[in-house]
């Protein structure tokens, strides 16, 4: 007499769902990454190795054309001293962002360097990665 049951269960799990939800939360962190920006002027940056995040930090711009931004905010080279004093404010925690492009004349780049170093700032020289 055979008294074997005629259904069996099969103990294979299927993994598809699995991996749909994988690939959704890829393609959600991919697609988030790229919206995540800085917010400064554009300018084509010079290459370098290192990488360095502040969060608490003024960004500096200086266009091709020797234009001053401070945080997006059109600054005369005369006050630009005065504005990123105000902009720092009293939390000398704060760095100065110095993001200037790779045309730049050297002079404009030392002019911030030199405002930084008077009023004991601490200064990031922003850089494209490789």
């Amino acid at each position: 007499m055979n008294l074997r049951g005629r259904n069996k269960v099969d103990p294979s799990f299927n993994m598809s769902s699995m991996t749909d939800i994988v690939f959704l939360l890829l393609i959600f962190f991919m697609l988030t990454s790229t919206l995540v920006t800085v917010s400064a002027i554009d300018v084509l940056l010079p290459k370098a190795g290192g990488k360095t995040e502040n969060s608490k930090s003024v960004a500096v711009t200086i266009t091709k054309e020797s234009d001053f931004f401070i945080n997006k905010s059109k600054i005369a080279p005369n006050n630009l001293e005065q504005e990123l004093l105000i902009k720092v404010g009293t939390n000398k925690e704060k760095t100065v962002v110095i993001r200037g492009d790779k045309d730049v004349p050297y002079k404009n780049v030392m002019k911030i360097i030199d405002i930084a170093n008077r009023n004991k700032l601490k200064m990031i020289l922003a850089v494209k990665g490789k």
